[in-house]
């Protein structure tokens, strides 16, 4: 019998075994008092209905202005460290290593929102065929990470996902036609969005 060195949590970091679990319908989260990073299942999910989402007007106007230069997948690094970098924060080092190796498979994902070429916000997230994860966002300037979310919206039709999960509902989120479904609603949205091979 051969012996390994790597513990159950460095397992679950695997960047195999991570695409697995978010298959499943879980995701990370580092616990700031303990280090440890833990997957969670929560019974109620968050998605925006991507055949049903909504604008704000306000939010219209500023994208029509064009005051924000939009990139994907550039400086994956930049933006989960932006989005980390609050007193308290669930994404650690040892998380942003383990997102790195699975960018190196091809699911992790970002959208990047410039000003007068600085990077001022944006988000990340992973995706599994006809699935986005949403993970994360920030904002250095007014109205940054709205855009950077409006973007994905459009960019996700665009590209024939069809289910974006933000995983919790926050105020910000509801302003986009984000709700609440039960896990169980979840899963079988899931299943509905692996039968479609959608490329980021």
């Amino acid at each position: 019998m051969i012996e390994s060195n790597i513990s159950p949590e460095e397992v679950l970091l695997i960047p195999e075994q991570m695409i697995k679990l978010y298959a499943m319908g879980a995701f990370p989260m580092t616990d700031g008092v303990t280090g440890k990073i833990e997957w969670y299942c929560p019974e109620t999910r968050t998605i925006i209905p991507l055949d049903n989402f909504h604008l704000p007007r306000s939010l219209k106007k500023i994208i029509k202005e064009n005051r924000f230069e939009i990139k994907y997948d550039t400086d994956f690094l930049s933006v989960v460290k932006h989005c980390g970098n609050r007193e308290e924060t669930w994404i650690s080092e040892t998380l942003i290593a383990a997102y790195l190796n699975l960018q190196k498979l091809g699911h992790i994902h970002t959208v990047e929102v410039y000003q007068n070429e600085k990077l001022v916000g944006g988000l990340y997230g992973v995706s599994y065929r006809g699935a986005f994860f949403g993970e994360s966002m920030f904002s250095l300037v007014s109205q940054a990470s709205k855009v950077a979310l409006a973007n994905l919206l459009n960019h996700l039709n665009g590209k024939k996902f069809v289910l974006l999960d933000v995983q919790y509902i926050t105020e910000h989120l509801k302003m986009f036609g984000a709700k609440e479904v039960p896990f169980d609603i979840f899963t079988s949205l899931l299943r509905e969005a692996y039968l479609v091979d959608s490329e980021f």
